[in-house]
This record gives C-alpha cells, structure tokens and sequence, in this order.
C-alpha cells in the first residue's frame, strides 16, 4: 500500500530552469484539436514521433545541466523516485511504491523488477548512489538544493528494496524535489563520462543514436512496468521510436509541424496563433516568459541596486509583456508559477517597481552616471554599456520586446546590446560566470523552495545562483519558511518573494501558457511533455 505523508499531500508539480524543468510524473495538459474528443482516436503502434527540441542540450548527463532541452530529452531515458499528478498535485508512485516522510527522515521503498536500459537490476544501493552523487558538493551538479536539499545523505538496503534520505533539517516539499530527480543507472554512475552522448537509465526509452546539434533518437523498451502509477510501455499508439530533432528557428518549427515534418513543439508568439487557428492539436502549460535578472557581480555596473532599479523603472512593463506573449499574457502573481502552484497568492504585482523614467535617470545622476553629448551615460570615463541577453526561443516576439527594452533603456542614457543566444548558449554563459549584465531567463516552478539555490548561495560558477544576488532579508525570510510543513509557510515563503522583486533583484514581468502543437500525435504537458502519454494517430 502507498503510503503519502500530509507532507506529499500538500506538495506539487515542479519543474527546474531557464524556462525550465517539469515533474516525470502524470496528469495531462490541456488538448484541442488533432485526435477529436477523447475516446473517438484512433492509435497506430510501430510509429515514429518527432519532437522539435529548440536548441542541443549538449551534455546528456541528467543531472549536470540545469535547461529546458537537457530536461526533455531526460524524461525519455530516466526516471524519478516519485511522480506528481499534474492536475491534483498528489504524490505518486513510479520507481518506488511506497514512501514517508517523518521529520528529516524520508523512507521510500523500490517496487520489484525494475531494470535499467543494460538489463541490471535497479537496487536501493544503486539509487542511493545515484542521490548521492547529486548531494556532493564537489560534483556541482544544479539539482543540489534545487531537486534534493543540501546536506542530504542516501543509504540504501538491497534486501528491502528501501532507500532511506537523512536530511540536515525539515524540507517542506522534499518529495516533489525527488519527483524531478532522475535515477541514474550504475553503468552512468560508474562511468560519468559516458553519459555525454549516451543514456543509463530505467526510462521508457533507450538513446540508441545521437548526433550532437542534429537529432537524437530513442527507442522503446518492452517489459517496463514502473512508471507513474504503474504505467507501461504496452500501451496502443505509443511511438516505437522517437526523434528529437533540433529546431532553432521558431517559425521553421511551425512549418514543419504543419508540413507533417515533425509531430511535436513548443511554439509561441505570432506562429503560435497561426498554428491554433489550423486546428493542430495543443497542450498548455502555465509558464512565466519574461523574467529579468541582473549580474550582481563585482565589476558589473548592475552591482549596484540604484542601477539596477532604474534599469528596471525604465522599462513599461506592461508593454514588454504584451510585446512577448503577442498580447495573449498576464502579470506573474507568483515566482513559482506552474500549476498546480504549492504557494499561491501575489507575491508580485503589487510589488514590482513603476514605470517612471525621470526617477530611473535621477537614480542613474546620483549614482554618478552622467549623461554625455551622445546621450551616453559614463562614470569616471566609463560608458554605461550594458550587455542584454535573452533566449532564442522566445521568437519573433522576444525578439521585438527586447528591441523595446533596449530603446526604454537608451531613453535614459543606458547604451545596452541585444544578443539572442539558444539556451545551451546562453545557459553556459550565466552559469559560467561570462559577460553579461541583463538576461531574460524563466525559471518555471510551482514549489518555492526550488528556487533558493537561484536566489542565494553560492554564485556561479561555484553554484547556481548564476545572478550572485546576496539579499539578507530573503535569506532569513527562506530560513523561517524552511522550518514550516508545506503549505504552512506559504506566507513566509510570499513574503520573501516579495522582497526580491521590490528590491529589483529579479523582475517577473510576463506570464503565458506555454503551447506545445501536435501534427498525427497526442500528448499530456503538465510541464513537459510526458513519454508515456503519447499516442500516434491514424490519420
């Protein structure tokens, strides 16, 4: 019998970064068209499906890269201890059957018969292996503190099938972490350099090709029978095979959805309404698309908080998020924004900055940048440059709003430089530590306590607060939300959420539904697309 901790029962979906990460476990999107209504598809087994992927996810290894495509293409070859229903927000089973939370011991117990790609069988001491490689510090993997808290400690016992996770102190949503942390095989383990191009995982799907840059091809598994609530790969309309084609170019993905070239992608802004309107199949997920962060760092001219908010005073907010969801979005009420949301609540409109460009330039005067004959501002001989960098992906309409802030920007004297980079690109720079001074990154979650390591800690490249934002008074907010089960500390968990973004530490300005299209194929997005939930339709 499972067994769920009042814990689990308050935890929820979650996803990790840079427009981010989602929970492995089931639930559905939202769907229209393709198929019909539920019930009157019919499926075709023995088929391909092709996903459109936005940008390489370079390293394959799971747990050592932090953005969207790596998180994708993971969900084919690997699974989590736990699932996450995406509409409830129930904890479930998937490779353990059993699980419970008492105090800072978490107990979960492995069902039977699980084995990896490589014919091995999965075993507790292999998980805990797998956990622990994520909880040292000295592998520096982004999961840490994100997905399992720090300081954390894995043993497991073969003989009952059990891993037991010691933490240092109460995590509020510790399942939900597990439930996005995949369980790497001890093939991966023992040889982490194989799994650059290659997979070592008890997923549904085994990689059996890779070519970086190009495409990546998986093939399914017979005999698996462990994923979220008991789910298999003997399903009717389930893809035998499936190609993750890389797809920079946002309006070549739509046409290729339309052309039958491709059967899946993530499409938003001006070719998201253009495929709505020819009766594709979608799936919606919640998603913040505009968030504004600035590189703290010593040296950087947006160390400095006036800076930082008249940077952010400048800019009409409003606008910029009608300008990059092509109208169709809202102002985030939350950071952790994908539902279902563990804290809701508005820890953001009534806190962001106001437009008001005379206090952004009377900011900038007191700071000591004064504005040239160029309309250039400098300081002590130095031009107030900026470098601006924001995902590709966002299409033609990210790229129109970061037009638009680059010329609010100059308005004031601010010379910033727009540069669009994919998101392998773009990630290994903030996360490197490289030049950069503004970056449009969403980070979508829906428990507040993934996004700590993002917001405090460590700065990049020692640790994944990529912004190196060191704010006191969120860190002791965090420390007393920590200490609260669940749903209990939402209010402290609001309240220190509230402070980043009044002190324009980071700016959620936009909130979409991210659209995921289907040509000759159905699926479920709680997030991510779901393996198990696709089915190949008989056109």
């Amino acid at each position: 019998m499972k067994q769920t901790s009042t814990l689990a029962r308050t935890s929820v979906l979650a996803v990790v970064l840079a427009s981010a990460l989602a929970a492995c476990g089931g639930g559905s999107g939202g769907g229209s068209g393709g198929g019909g209504p539920e019930g009157e598809a019919s499926y075709v087994d023995g088929a391909t499906f092709t996903l459109g992927l936005s940008s390489d996810p370079g390293n394959l290894d799971p747990v050592m890269g932090a953005g969207t495509s790596l998180f994708t293409v993971t969900q084919f070859a690997y699974d989590p201890l736990v699932s996450v229903d995406g509409e409830t927000g129930e904890i479930g089973s998937q490779l353990a059957t059993e699980w419970d939370v008492q105090g800072t011991t978490v107990t979960l117990t492995l069902g039977e018969g699980i084995t990896c790609a490589d014919g091995t069988e999965l075993t507790a001491g292999a998980v805990a292996d797998s956990l622990n490689f994520v909880t040292d510090p000295k592998n520096q993997s982004p999961f840490l503190g994100t997905f399992i808290p720090v300081g954390a400690k894995a043993k497991g016992d073969d003989g009952s099938r059990t891993v037991t996770l010691e933490l240092q102190s109460p995590a509020p949503f510790v399942l939900n972490g597990l439930a996005n942390l995949p369980i790497v095989c001890p093939a991966g383990n023992d040889d982490r350099s194989s799994l650059r191009q290659a997979t070592a995982g008890t997923g549904p799907y085994e990689l059996t090709e890779a070519a970086p840059g190009d495409h990546y091809t998986y093939t399914l598994r017979e005999g698996y029978t462990w994923g979220p609530d008991g789910a298999t790969t003997d399903e009717e309309g389930l893809p035998a095979t499936v190609v993750v084609q890389v797809v920079e170019n946002e309006s070549t993905a739509a046409n290729l959805l339309l052309s039958r070239g491709i059967n899946a992608a993530t499409v938003s802004g001006p070719d998201a309404q253009r495929l709505a309107k020819s009766g594709l199949f979608s799936a919606d997920s919640p998603a913040i698309a505009g968030e504004q962060w600035y590189n703290h760092a010593d040296g950087r001219a947006t160390s400095d908080p006036d800076v930082r908010m008249a940077l952010t005073q400048a800019l009409d907010l409003e606008e910029l998020q009608g300008v990059v969801t092509s109208g169709e979005g809202s102002t985030p009420t939350v950071l952790a924004a994908n539902e279902p949301v563990a804290c809701p609540g508005d820890s953001v409109s009534g806190s962001l900055p106001e437009h008001d460009p005379e206090a952004a330039a009377a900011l900038l005067d007191e700071a000591g940048w004064t504005e040239g004959s160029d309309g250039v501002r400098t300081k002590d001989g130095e031009p107030l440059a900026l470098t601006f960098l924001y995902q590709n992906n966002l299409g033609s309409s990210g790229d129109a709003a970061a037009e638009l802030a680059v010329q609010q920007w100059k308005e004031i004297g601010v010379d910033a430089t727009a540069k669009a980079q994919n998101e392998t690109t773009l990630t290994g720079t903030i996360f490197g530590a490289g030049d950069w001074d503004v970056a449009w990154v969403s980070l979508n979650v829906s428990s507040p306590d993934q996004l700590v390591p993002f917001l405090s800690g460590p700065a990049a490249p020692d640790g994944t607060n990529f912004s190196a934002i060191a704010n006191d008074e969120y860190d002791a907010a965090v420390q007393e939300a920590m200490k609260l089960t669940g749903t209990e500390g939402c209010d402290a968990w609001l309240e220190a959420e509230a402070g980043l973004v009044a002190n324009a530490d980071i700016v959620p300005f936009a909130l979409t539904q991210a659209r995921t299209f289907g040509a000759g194929a159905e699926f479920a997005v709680p997030g991510q697309l779901q393996p198990l939930s696709i089915r190949m339709l008989a056109e």
